[in-house]
């Protein structure tokens, strides 16, 4: 029974949390497109082509385990001489493909906020496709085993992908908490706001990094066991709802609930980038100490912004003295 519960009662746990973090995924993708009908059409697909991809990495997580669990049941040679299944292989690559999706959009940002800096987002996009690259690796590698148990056999290269994870993660947002602390303004609602979002970048790396870190260190301890598997059946959807959380938070945030809401149409044509395309981002903000009224429009990391050529015009007294101030993430 040792054997049993700590291969396929593993997978099976992991497979029982999977199917939750799916239905959290499934009400955030509900509620984005409740919440944000005027979104670029570019947006919506990409959420749907999110959700269909976890769809499938579900169905593929749910056939494994049937596979071993009820097909094969009673019959333990299925993992300790059988060959894989190839639906747990691919699941491997459709999760790293996920994963690989949000962390570029994410490098994105990093590449607004930084004012296009070249080195750091390379940096970060090199992790991003080593990691994927190696995730490749492995599964080539995984469809010559000869049985379930001799994915210990592949320890250096998931190891190598598996530490990939985190370390992009990590790398993600320490690069945005920089470029955020150098724009403060010294005002002190907008240094609220910067903290803020440095805040939550870091608690978005910080929940799939640690859950990369669990699969990693879980693989090289036990590696004859799938508890590596529990916890990486999850990783992938961890993922998606990072990106969907920060889409659907973006104008609550703010203040200004949902596209049907703010009664203004050109929210739709904000960016999931937070800054535009010089690394500016445009705010609300009155300045007490100057005659100049100082246009500022707080937009939080989880918030969408608009490109400055789409700000509304300014009256013309306005207009002559006042300034954008922006800020990126």
């Amino acid at each position: 029974m040792g054997l049993v519960d700590s291969t396929l009662g593993a997978t099976f746990i992991g497979f029982n949390i999977s199917c939750v973090i799916f239905g959290i995924l499934t009400t955030q993708v509900y509620v984005y497109f409740q919440r944000f009908p005027l979104d670029k059409l570019a947006y919506k697909l990409l959420v749907a082509a999110l959700w269909c991809l976890e769809l499938l990495d579900q169905i593929f997580i749910a056939y494994s385990v049937y596979f071993y669990v009820i097909t094969n049941f009673a019959n333990p040679f299925a993992i300790l001489r059988g060959k894989i299944i190839w639906t747990l292989i691919i699941q491997i690559v459709l999760g790293n493909f996920v994963g690989t999706i949000v962390k570029c959009c994410f490098s994105m940002r990093v590449w607004r906020f930084s004012k296009r800096n070249l080195y750091i987002t390379g940096a970060i996009v090199i992790m991003i496709l080593v990691q994927f690259a190696l995730a490749i690796l492995y599964c080539v590698k995984a469809f010559q085993l000869t049985s379930l148990v001799g994915v210990s056999n592949l320890r250096l290269v998931a190891s190598l992908a598996l530490s990939a994870g985190p370390m992009t993660d990590i790398l993600i947002a320490l690069a945005l908490c920089y470029f955020l602390r150098r724009l403060r303004t010294g005002h002190k609602k907008a240094d609220s706001l910067v903290r803020s979002l440095s805040v939550y970048a870091i608690n978005t790396g910080a929940l799939t990094a640690a859950v990369s870190s669990l699969t990693l260190i879980l693989y090289n301890v036990r590696p004859n066991a799938f508890y590596f598997m529990a916890s990486y059946f999850t990783l992938a959807k961890l993922y998606a709802i990072s990106f969907l959380a920060a889409l659907n938070t973006r104008k609550v945030v703010r203040g200004k609930g949902t596209d049907q809401e703010s009664g203004n149409t050109s929210e739709a044509r904000n960016t999931f980038f937070l800054v535009t395309n010089n690394g500016r981002v445009p705010r609300n903000v009155e300045h007490t100490n100057q005659t100049k009224s100082v246009e500022i429009d707080i937009h939080q990391e989880v918030s969408v912004v608009r490109d400055i050529e789409d700000e509304p015009l300014q009256s013309p007294k306005t207009t002559s003295d006042s300034k954008m101030i922006g800020i990126a993430r």
